[in-house]
C-alpha cells in the first residue's frame, strides 16, 4: 500500500487527469527543471561558508574528489531546495503548492533518518567525547580520514540520535498527514519540528568544522534552525488564523 495515493495532489485547474500535474508528472519536471542540482548546490554552498577560512587557504579543495562526492550541509540543500521550488511553483501555477510540499515532508524525514546512519559509518558528523555506556569508539582510519572522527575516544552517536528523531518525525508527519485538514501544517510541522530538534542535538555534536556565530555561541546549524523556527511557527500561526477567519465568516449567525 503506497503511502500516498497520487490522487492526494489537486492542481490548482481543472487538469485533474493531466499527467503532467500527477506526482510522477511533477518528479519529471522538478528533475528537468533542475530542483535537485539546486539542492545539491545550496548544500555544497553552505559548506563552503561554514568552512571558509578553510577553503580560502586551500582552493584547490573545491575541486577536489573529497568536495565532489561529499553529500555537503543539510540545512544548505534544505534551503537550496526550498528556493528551487518557490521558483519552480511560479512557473507551474497549476500546482498546489503547499499540498504537494506536504507529500515531500515525510519522504525527507525519513531520507535523513537514512542518511544519518551512513554519516555514523562513515565517522561524518560526529559526537563530542563521552562517557556514557552507549558512547561508541571509532577505531577504523578512514572514519578519521573521511569524517574526521577522533580514533579511540568513546563519542556520542550523535549520528544516530538524529536518525531516530527523524524516523520518529516520520511517523508523526504521516499521522498528521491524515489529521490535518489545512494544506501546508505537514511540512512546516516537519521544519518546526526538526529545527528545534536539530537546535538541541547540536551540543552533542563534536565536528569543529560545522562552523559557528556570534564568537561561538552558536553553530550555524543552530543560527539557521532559530531562523527556521521563527518561520514556520509564524506562518503556522498566521495561516491557522486567516483559516479560522474564513471559517468564521462562512458559519451562520445564531439569532
Amino acid at each position: 500500500m503506497p503511502l500516498f495515493d497520487r490522487r492526494e495532489i489537486p492542481p490548482r485547474t481543472s487538469r485533474a487527469n493531466d499527467p503532467e500535474t500527477s506526482l510522477a508528472g511533477i518528479e519529471r519536471q522538478a528533475c528537468s527543471d533542475g530542483e535537485v542540482v539546486d539542492s545539491l548546490v545550496g548544500a555544497k554552498a553552505l559548506m563552503v561558508v561554514r568552512s571558509f577560512a578553510e577553503y580560502a587557504r586551500a582552493p584547490s579543495e573545491l575541486w577536489s574528489a573529497s568536495f565532489l562526492v561529499s553529500a555537503g550541509d543539510f540545512y544548505g540543500g534544505f534551503i537550496g531546495g526550498v528556493a528551487a521550488s518557490a521558483m519552480f511553483f511560479r512557473r507551474h501555477r497549476e500546482l498546489a503548492f503547499w499540498r504537494v510540499a506536504d507529500l515531500c515532508a515525510p519522504a525527507i524525514a525519513l531520507g535523513q533518518a537514512i542518511g544519518r546512519i551512513g554519516c555514523f559509518m562513515a565517522g561524518d558528523d560526529y559526537g563530542r567525547a563521552t562517557r556514557v555506556a552507549w558512547a561508541v569508539t571509532f577505531t577504523d582510519p578512514d572514519a578519521a580520514r573521511i569524517g574526521g572522527a577522533s580514533l579511540g575516544v568513546p563519542l556520542h552517536p550523535v549520528q544516530l540520535y538524529e536518525s531516530a528523531v527523524c524516523l520518529g518525525l516520520f511517523v508523526l508527519l504521516l499521522r498528521l498527514a491524515r489529521r490535518t485538514r489545512m494544506a501546508g501544517d505537514v511540512i512546516l510541522a516537519y521544519t518546526l519540528l526538526y529545527a528545534s530538534a536539530r537546535f538541541g542535538l547540536e551540543y552533542f555534536r563534536g565536528d569543529a568544522d560545522r562552523g559557528f556565530v556570534f564568537g561561538g555561541l552558536l553553530s550555524t546549524s543552530q543560527f539557521i534552525a532559530l531562523v527556521m523556527i521563527a518561520i514556520s511557527l509564524s506562518l503556522l500561526v498566521y495561516r491557522h488564523s486567516i483559516g479560522f477567519g474564513r471559517a468564521a465568516r462562512r458559519a451562520p449567525a445564531h439569532r
